[in-house]
């Protein structure tokens, strides 16, 4: 398949989209978009010059040219649209979290196998040129032995930005890690492997009313290969973003990967070893009233695309996702609420 030919349609208008759109036109050729909110979807097609839809199935049946479908819709419709998708044959690019419940990761990897079809989820934090670098030297055991990690997720989401909105719902999204932490979470496998067990306290402190889950969570984790960890997270930093750290102490160093959205190398003490001329880490995705992870969805699209032009394999497989996924439920079936 020529990159140049491949040809996108995206689900779901909102920012996030826009960021996709962007890529995908650099890359790619972008045919249509859709949202059930028919101003955000005319909104991004006219910037676009493409056409647009408010009913994905339509789209999905009259884009007959379509190579791959982004899915950029609330967390609790990827499951559906995503496997809508895959059965008219259509590879798949599907926004965080994979989905909000590990049944339904299993039926669209289920169904990306039957179809075959690729299944692609996006994991963009695993490109910050601090956390490559960290993955690197954990991979050589530099490190040494891993003993425990600290991942703190201190973020600001205030009562305006769940107003009007699928987000705070459990049905539509799901809950904090979900929404803002899921990249965080992928980290913790993608280093360190699968959690044997998880404890956890919750409470909804400031938002009241306002969503239907947590916004602040403790969580002690055991990992399969004996780390420990911790991971504490909070929407209510005051005013804004504050911090998303990962600290990791080893036998032979010990490192802090920071910044608000672990985009900067804070700390490193490790023996014979020292972490040097990191490249520029692209700026935060601007949201409007707040900031979210690093932006580094063109090395998705990269990634993309040379694996359907069959040069590499994706990084961030659906198997990936869905190990998120496990990971988040474990965690919440073990909270104790206060």
């Amino acid at each position: 398949m020529n990159s140049n030919t491949i040809k996108f349609v995206i689900i779901g208008a909102g920012r996030i989209a826009g960021r996709h759109a962007e890529h995908i036109s650099k890359r790619g050729k972008l045919l249509a978009v859709c949202d059930v909110i028919e101003k955000k979807a005319k909104a991004l097609a006219l910037q676009y010059d493409v056409a647009y839809y408010t009913d994905h199935e339509r789209m999905l049946d009259e884009m007959k040219e379509t190579d791959v479908v982004v899915i950029c819709t609330p967390n609790g419709l990827h499951a559906l649209q995503s496997i809508d998708a895959l059965k008219h044959g259509f590879h798949v690019l599907c926004e965080k979290p994979m989905a909000i419940n590990s049944l339904d990761c299993r039926e669209m990897i289920k169904t990306a196998a039957e179809y075959n079809r690729q299944l692609f989820i996006v994991k963009q934090n695993r490109f910050n040129p601090p956390v490559a670098a960290v993955k690197k030297i954990v991979d050589e055991k530099r490190l040494g032995k891993i003993y425990s990690i600290q991942l703190s997720c201190f973020w600001n989401r205030d009562k305006a930005y769940y107003e009007n909105s699928w987000k705070g719902t459990l049905q539509l999204d799901g809950g904090t890690l979900y929404t803002q932490f899921s990249h965080f979470i992928d980290l913790l496998y993608w280093m360190f492997g699968d959690i044997k067990t998880a404890k956890a306290f919750f409470s909804n402190s400031a938002h009241q009313g306002v969503i239907e889950f947590e916004d602040t969570g403790v969580v002690a984790l055991e990992f399969e290969n004996d780390i420990i960890g911790t991971i504490n997270y909070t929407v209510n930093s005051y005013k804004k973003n504050m911090e998303g750290s990962l600290v990791i102490f080893g036998e032979k160093g010990t490192v802090k990967i920071g910044g608000q959205y672990l985009n900067e190398l804070v700390y490193q003490e490790i023996q014979d070893y020292v972490i040097e001329e990191l490249p520029a880490g692209n700026p935060s995705n601007n949201y409007g009233q707040y900031e979210g992870s690093m932006s580094n969805h063109g090395e998705v699209y990269r990634y993309l695309i040379n694996t359907l032009d069959g040069k590499v394999d994706m990084p961030t497989n659906s198997f990936e996702g869905l190990k998120t996924v496990e990971i988040i439920e474990k965690i919440y079936q073990s909270a104790e609420r206060i």
